[in-house]
């Protein structure tokens, strides 16, 4: 069975609904929790896809010069052998600022703020020939969580969605990477932890907690009706079986 390999970055963001909508579209999943003591492989041999999650470590090196977690070098390693190799990869949040960082992107703690709850992201034109992008609506729904941002796309990325405050929402290296700002795999739980978390720095913000898990829960169909499709077409591309993408190549030697 063909498998992506997951790399779960904090324990409160695990696949949660995308890891049901991938399954049921085919693709197995493999899952490793560096944080909890699992190592990373040096290569992707044996993977159909890469999907890297997010989390609540920032994606640059702190004051010291260390990195936001100690697998991070590794994680981005890995994220550039699969642009290299075009392994079908998805970042989430944390996951695609890695993936920006990894190919020369800059990420800083953003300047307009946190963005958190409900939100809307507008495509850009070239999501009209993306294999993933072009079947999304123009102003899809999304789960926004974060308080990092990509300030600097890499130079060999295409832009894909932006918003207002936020202009690097989605966006794609080479012809099989995709990396999201926002969050698509959230259910009404996990934002509910999140709030329990971070209640002390919500309402700081200015957020109210129970208001913030009651306006996602609401669009969660909406979220659902657009992105379903979306990881359908992401383990389409995994399996070779997405019409309008080139099959992928099996390459013996993913470690060099």
């Amino acid at each position: 069975m063909s498998t992506a390999l997951v790399i779960e970055n904090d324990p409160t963001d695990d696949l949660r609904r995308l890891g049901e909508w991938i399954t049921e579209a085919g693709l197995g999943v493999t899952v490793l929790r560096p944080y909890a003591g699992d190592e990373l492989p040096e290569t992707l041999d044996g993977f159909s896809a890469l999907i890297v999650l997010g989390g609540d470590q920032s994606a640059y090196p702190d004051a010291a010069g260390a990195p936001g977690a100690p697998w991070f070098p590794a994680c981005e390693a890995l994220l550039r052998k699969a642009v290299r190799y075009r392994v079908p990869t998805l970042g989430v949040c944390l996951g695609g600022q890695l993936l920006a960082s990894a190919h020369g992107g800059l990420v800083e703690r953003s300047p307009s703020g946190s963005e958190i709850g409900p939100g809307l992201v507008g495509k850009r034109d070239a999501a009209d020939s993306d294999p993933l992008f072009k079947w999304v609506p123009l102003l899809p729904d999304v789960i926004q969580w974060h308080r990092d941002e990509i300030t600097e796309l890499p130079l060999n990325a295409t832009l894909l969605a932006a918003s207002s405050r936020f202009p690097h929402q989605a966006f794609r290296i080479g012809d099989r990477a995709w990396g999201l700002q926002f969050h698509i795999e959230c259910d009404a739980e996990m934002i509910a932890d999140w709030t329990r978390d971070g209640a002390a720095e919500l309402e700081e913000l200015g957020f109210d907690p129970e208001a913030v898990v009651l306006a996602v829960a609401e669009i969660l169909p909406d979220v659902e009706e657009v992105w379903q499709p979306f990881a359908a077409r992401f383990a389409a591309l995994a399996l070779g079986n997405l019409p309008d993408a080139e099959t992928p190549r099996t390459l013996p030697l993913l470690g060099q």
